[in-house]
């Protein structure tokens, strides 16, 4: 039988739609029972022959023991997709509550429970940092005396978890995703991009980023559970792109008007300062952080070559992708 974490996120929901397609068997660990809904919602979208009612529901947490020695009961496969997504600085401690503490508390749960193989879905944002002109890849090395963000953080100490597990005999995987997007969840994550469009986009800032399909994410993810791989990480971008490429492919699916003036830094270095203010004043969640201001503006290049070979991979091409999707938005 096969866990799943965050099973009512964009990942681990698509995750489940591909996993029961298949006719597995399948748990999905859940906090907050109203969240089943989003998955409801796309196995609804969806149909074919998956079936959400083949789907298990365990409620629990991973930072609650005793739920997850309930969650793990039979289990010989874990796909840990849960993770808390944030770049606020106020939110540090709960970053590594969830992504570090909990991503060991998983590992100990698949020792202690002998689960035969363990897929963790870290993030580009946990591998290396490159010199000057250097493409990123699983090789690049985490240079411990740069600044990094919490999230960067987090999601590395995350990693250091589940190698520990691999020290300790648990055949792993970890898969890297670049920004994610795929149907559903809008109001989340990359969704909230289409959000943003939707509502009239006019700046854009020259940066770059590296960006993936979500079907080809839970794709790799379910490949390499089932192949003889172990003890590995794989880089998952399928294309490296501008943000105003990537703006402009999702305002033509729309059918609006592409952001026609660059935002400098010194624009988003006010930007961000002034959402501090207004979070202080009408006590809200930062909207945009420094840590975001300075992603907006950097131009960093990946290299999937490694999933690509390895996998005999081909990664969907996202222009048309994002156009699609965009066509298929509901606020």
């Amino acid at each position: 039988m096969i866990l799943v974490t965050g099973g009512t996120g964009l990942v681990g929901a698509h995750l489940l739609l591909r996993l029961t397609s298949g006719g597995e068997k399948v748990r999905a660990l859940y906090r907050n029972a109203d969240n089943i809904n989003k998955t409801r919602k796309l196995f609804s979208h969806y149909a074919g022959n998956a079936d959400f009612n083949a789907i298990e529901w365990v409620q629990g947490d991973i930072n609650d023991i005793p739920s997850l020695e309930d969650a793990f009961a039979g289990i010989d496969y874990v796909y840990h997709c849960a993770a808390h997504i944030s770049f606020d600085p106020a939110e540090e401690n709960k970053l590594r509550k969830v992504n570090i503490e909990g991503t060991a508390n998983m590992v100990n749960c698949a020792l202690a429970f002998g689960v035969k193989k363990f897929c963790h879905v870290s993030s580009v944002a946990a591998l290396g940092d490159p010199r000057d002109g250097e493409l990123i890849d699983e090789e690049t090395e985490w240079n411990p005396e740069l600044s990094h963000h919490d999230y960067a953080l987090s999601k590395r100490g995350a990693e250091m978890e589940v190698w520990r597990g691999w020290q300790e005999g648990l055949d792993v995987v970890i898969v890297n995703p670049a920004l994610i997007f795929g149907y559903g969840f809008w109001g989340q994550g990359s969704g909230q991009i289409f959000s943003a469009v939707k509502k009239g986009m006019y700046f854009y800032t020259e940066g770059s980023c590296g960006i993936i399909a979500v079907e080809d994410v839970v794709s790799i993810m379910t490949q390499l559970m089932n192949s003889e791989i172990t003890g590995e990480r794989f880089a998952l971008v399928a294309e490296n792109s501008t943000y105003k490429n990537l703006f402009g492919a999702i305002c033509e699916g729309m059918g609006k008007k592409s952001p026609a003036y660059a935002a400098t830094r010194l624009m988003t270095s006010f930007a961000w300062r002034a959402d501090w203010l207004l979070s202080k004043l009408f006590m809200r969640k930062r909207g945009f952080t420094r840590a975001m201001a300075r992603a907006a503006h950097k131009n960093e290049i990946f290299d999937n070559s490694k999933t690509a070979r390895m996998l005999n991979f081909t990664f969907t091409e996202m222009k048309p992708y994002l156009k699609k999707l965009a066509s298929q938005f509901t606020s």
